[in-house]
């Protein structure tokens, strides 16, 4: 019975949203109210005032931003909450993406001013694509921003979501004056502290007696009565059905800053939110409940602790219970290996555990045997879909800045490119490296790391590449397959895994030998079906 009740006790979401919505300041009052801080470290332009506990990555400290998923876990009126903290920033991307395979459901944050933007709209577009339950928290409430009818209205048009309030606010910026809890029928009210014992809630059954006026004034408590008969008119009733299925997205408003609303926002999330959920493989559906342990890798880490050249493994266990020092079945390697430290998170601070459960992260001490999207299992053959690599979107070569730590370069490179920070290339023609990354700040990344992390250094030069395309035929001796390997010998690479990948300079050349070669086939991400000659 204890192995059940430990899977209907788990919830494992991401935080989702542009940079600067406020991610990591909710990510952390989320953690103040499971008692797993003592004080938030707020996230304040590019100066970090504490450090705020889930960007412990030293370059992250100096930027001001989130460039690593970290992963927190805290324990809250007897759930065990498990959080994916995401980078925002757009060059990180596919961190993100492929943070998204290991939640079973998400809050994607909104800042109040800025409304929905860029960033945000990609996201949500992939929670869709897997229909991923999504909370919308609406965030910076003590500041000037938009119409909250307006804001819902952008949300529905531009994430093409269906929303309905479960909380609302009264007033903003300036003229805050609380939060009306639409689904516990109460009021909380806005002091401004950011105090974490901000329990003081008042419940208000009935929304025509004068006790509302008396506490918020009469003003605002007409606002309020009519704003509420517009939500009741204009959005549908809360199924948790729906909310489930990712048809129906339950919003909620409030200040991270200020701690203000997050409670409702927590606890509501506690309520509705679901279970870990069954999990996709190429062979078939696994489910949680399931006795035999199963779990995918979606994240490496190397030199968590820079004193020790140690590597972490994220494993999301999706079936079974995960057991210290068995040994599980590693499906791509055929063989088994044993865990004599598996740890579970809190940001940098990592404890031992015996045993975890469905819907847990935990991390696997690493001496190079995984790569993103392996399987674990007790024994069976299983490969779990849906962590691709995209095509990247800039390119340059890779160079040996000092020739005497040729061996330090290559490992760093090796270990950081399994973490996925970039995707490496080599190519056919001379064997010179390529790296490939989503976005232009991870170079920059690349290079920090390599310099404090592996005493190596490197130089770029510019690679002038439209797209990179992984290539699959259906006969690989046809005259038109070694035309092709012949004619674009000097565009063609290798992946890590040893795929075939082809460097287009333009979209016209892309074009033109996609015409000329109709038999093969070029794909933008590197999870495909082979074509296979029919």
């Amino acid at each position: 019975m204890k192995f059940k009740e430990e899977i209907a006790r788990r919830r494992t979401f991401g935080i989702v949203s542009h940079p600067d919505a406020g991610k990591t300041t909710l990510t952390e009052k989320l953690l103040l109210y499971g008692g797993a801080i003592q004080e938030a470290g707020a996230v304040k332009s590019n100066k970090i005032k504490k450090g705020a506990a889930s960007d412990f990555m030293e370059i992250e400290r100096q930027r001001g931003i989130s460039v690593a998923t970290s992963v927190l876990a805290f324990e809250y009126n007897g759930i065990k909450v498990n959080i994916l903290d995401t980078p925002g920033h757009k060059d990180f991307a596919e961190d993100t993406f492929r943070t998204l395979t290991a939640v079973d459901s998400v809050i994607v944050v909104i800042d109040v001013a800025k409304g929905v933007e860029e960033q945000t709209e990609k996201l949500v577009k992939v929670c869709r694509m897997r229909n991923i339950p999504i909370i919308v928290f609406i965030n910076k409430m003590d500041r000037e921003g938009k119409d909250a009818f307006d804001l819902l209205d952008e949300i529905e048009q531009k994430l093409e979501l269906r929303v309905t309030p479960l909380s609302f606010p009264i007033g903003m910026g300036y003229d805050l004056k609380g939060i009306y809890n639409i689904h516990k029928k109460n009021i909380n009210l806005f002091t401004g502290e950011s105090s974490k014992d901000i329990h003081a809630t008042t419940a208000v059954n009935d929304l025509s007696s004068t006790e509302l006026d008396e506490l918020i004034g009469d003003k605002a408590a007409y606002t309020l009565r009519e704003e509420l008969e517009l939500v009741e008119g204009i959005y549908p009733e809360f199924e948790r059905n729906e909310y489930l299925e990712g048809t129906l997205q339950p919003v909620f408003f409030g200040s991270a800053l200020h701690n203000f609303g997050v409670m409702e926002l927590l606890d509501g999330f506690i309520e509705i939110a679901p279970a870990p959920r069954p999990k996709k493989a190429e062979e078939r559906l696994v489910e949680p409940s399931e006795k035999e342990f199963s779990g995918f890798v979606f994240k490496i880490h190397a030199n968590m602790d820079p004193k020790h050249r140690d590597r972490l493994a994220f494993i999301k266990i999706v079936s079974g219970t995960f057991e210290r020092n068995k040994a599980y079945k590693h499906v791509r390697l055929n063989k088994n290996l044993k865990f004599s430290s598996p740890n579970a998170f809190f940001a940098e601070k990592k404890e031992i555990v015996d045993e975890s459960f469905p819907g847990d992260i935990v991390g696997l001490h690493d001496t190079g045997n995984f790569k993103i999207g392996d399987t674990l299992t007790a024994g069976e053959v299983l490969h779990y879909i849906g962590i691709p690599s995209f095509s990247p979107e800039h390119f340059r070569y890779i160079n040996n800045a000092d020739p005497l730590k040729s061996k330090q370069l290559a490992k760093g490179i090796d270990q950081l490119m399994d973490e996925g920070v970039a995707q490496l290339f080599t190519l056919e023609l001379n064997g010179r490296k390529v790296v490939g990354t989503v976005g232009a700040l991870q170079f920059e990344v690349i290079q920090y790391r390599l310099e404090h992390e592996y005493t190596a250094s490197c130089s770029y030069e510019n690679l002038n590449v439209h797209k990179a395309c992984w290539i699959d035929a259906v006969d690989r001796n046809s005259d038109e397959f070694k035309d092709f390997k012949r004619v674009k010998a000097k565009f063609l690479a290798k992946d890590k895994r040893g795929q075939l990948v082809f460097f287009a300079d333009s979209a016209f050349s892309l074009q033109m030998t996609q015409q000329k070669y109709p038999s093969i086939k070029f794909h933008f991400v590197s999870e495909f079906e082979p074509a296979t000659a029919s």
